[in-house]
């Protein structure tokens, strides 16, 4: 099974950004970890890291025919990307949203997802166990099993 880790706009600044809100733990931390669980599950990642929304729509268009499940983060372009949703949408590759901090505890406008609508699920304010969890429902999505893994 091959999955592609979207991560948007200032998650590569994880370990110095807002260490209150995101740790101290940096996107190298981050990338080390979802690999490991990826391995130990048979699976293979691509990473992915912009701060730009065009490239973020590049990337997802690009993982058609490529990619069996993605993992997406879209950071702050999770409350204003029509253009992420739509690609999601486009390419419909099944599709996990995760977030680090609860956005839903956060600012009201941080409460809309718009990338989270074309998502078959979301994970949010459980750190870097929101991408193991991601990774590991994705994978028992795509073998087919109708069981929901939480």
């Amino acid at each position: 099974m091959r999955i592609l880790v979207i991560n948007g706009p200032n998650i590569n600044m994880l370990g110095v950004r807002e260490r209150g809100i995101y740790g101290s733990e940096t996107y190298e931390d981050l990338l080390k970890y979802v690999r490991e669980v990826c391995v130990e599950n048979d699976i293979e990642p691509t990473f992915f890291q912009s701060n730009h929304e065009g490239a973020i729509v590049d990337a997802i268009q690009e993982a058609y025919g490529r990619y069996d499940g993605i993992v997406i983060n879209p950071a702050a372009y999770t409350h204003t990307s029509i253009a992420i949703l739509d690609a999601l949408k486009a390419v419909s590759i099944p599709a996990v949203e995760v977030h680090l901090s609860d956005i839903f505890s956060r600012e009201p406008f941080r409460h809309v997802s718009y990338p989270g609508i074309a998502c078959v699920k979301s994970y949010v304010g459980m750190g870097f166990e929101g991408y193991k969890r991601a990774v590991l429902f994705l994978k028992q999505y795509c073998d087919g099993s109708n069981s929901h893994f939480s």
